[in-house]
């Protein structure tokens, strides 16, 4: 009995899908797992027991790399049986359900992660992703969507009937940093913060998709009103040597560039608000462990953010290229500790339908339906 998880690299399965993996290795499944090789989220996979194998899987949509990656899922296909293939990513997705289409037995799932098309996409997304997605319905047994915006769409897709699915995202684990407040002071002096700081964070990988630019490019007004703020980008990416620069050249200050980090928690530990102000989400998960960490959150007005935050309540919503609005929501959680802490209280409690433990209890539903495992735990 056998089930693969396929998606581009290994970290997106470190990252997001262990519990679910660990769920089926638990019921007797071998669990094996399909990616584009990074050797830190391959290693962590194969210390917990599942089976990996290497497909040169490329982002792009048009990379040569991807007919190699075609041709070895052929071959895997062909020479292997799977109960179930549970497919994320929306080119390694691709390929994987065109692949499996002439398999005679298995199950195939998809997890749609935020589909390329959305309300606002550039042009060239809908004329490229949408067509493919809607040729690869007719492969596709069950679609998971996790926002409101790529379920009521998947529903006019061609998707077969009772096969749609809305989760409540990848699960968030509660966070209770029980670090002392002179760990924290100790952190903020490593840091190079004030004691007296007001900590925004921002936890993204550092490229156009995210926006960290929006953020910046308001930065100086924000500090003109709020001088001990202070903002930490959490996260490393393409991106992030065009920031550096655009920091020191428009003498940005106190603004600490972080790069990838493995103390998340503890920097959540000292922030004030969290902030995502992406073009396209799926459902972020940065944002979830803020309100799980009873942080207000200012994000901008975008599906799967939208989905988590409500205005006025847990945080902020802002459209994008609303300058204005943007400074005035910073400036007014920043000066204003008792409104931080309360919508930090509703966060913590809106967060609750996508905590881990539900999470997992709407995924084992759907795998012990269409596995046919036994009873519904």
């Amino acid at each position: 009995m056998k089930i693969i998880f396929v998606a581009s690299v290994f970290r997106h399965f470190t990252t997001f899908h262990i519990p679910y993996m660990k769920y089926l290795q638990s019921m007797g499944y071998e669990v094996y797992a399909a990616a584009s090789n990074d050797e830190l989220g391959k290693n962590e996979l194969l210390k917990i027991g599942f089976t990996c194998i290497d497909i040169p899987f490329s982002r792009s949509p048009f990379s040569k790399d991807n007919l190699e990656a075609y041709r070895n899922l052929k071959s895997l296909f062909k020479n292997e049986s799977f109960n179930l293939v549970h497919v994320h990513t929306p080119v390694a997705a691709l390929l994987t359900r065109i692949a499996f289409r002439f398999s005679s037995s298995g199950k195939m799932i998809y997890t749609a992660h935020g589909f390329h098309f959305y309300k606002g996409a550039p042009l060239l997304n809908w004329l490229i992703y949408y067509p493919l997605e809607r040729l690869a319905a007719h492969w596709t047994d069950h679609i998971i969507t996790i926002n409101e915006e790529d379920y009521k769409r998947a529903l006019t897709m061609g998707f077969s009937e009772n096969s749609v699915h809305y989760v409540h995202g990848v699960g968030v684990e509660p966070i209770e940093n029980r670090s002392s407040e002179e760990n924290k002071r100790i952190l903020k002096l490593k840091l190079g913060i004030s004691g007296d700081a007001v900590i925004i964070s921002y936890i993204a990988e550092i490229n156009e998709n995210k926006n960290h630019i929006f953020l910046l490019q308001n930065w100086k007004r924000i500090k003109e009103q709020i001088p001990n703020a202070s903002l930490l980008l959490i996260g490393n990416g393409e991106l992030r040597v065009e920031i550096e620069k655009y920091v020191q050249e428009h003498g940005l200050k106190d603004i600490h560039i972080l790069g990838f980090r493995n103390d998340v928690t503890e920097l959540l530990g000292i922030s004030d608000i969290v902030s995502l102000l992406s073009h396209r989400e799926g459902l972020p998960k940065s944002i979830m462990e803020a309100m799980a960490a009873r942080i207000p959150c200012i994000v901008s007005d975008t599906r799967g953010l939208r989905d988590l935050i409500t205005g006025d309540e847990s945080g902020f919503v802002i459209p994008h290229g609303n300058d204005k609005l943007l400074v005035d929501s910073f400036v007014t959680l920043l000066n204003n500790e008792k409104l931080r802490n309360k919508m930090g209280a509703t966060a913590y409690r809106k967060v609750e339908p996508y905590r881990l433990e539900n999470v997992l209890e709407e995924y084992v539903e759907l795998y012990n339906d269409v596995l046919g495992i036994g009873e519904k735990t």
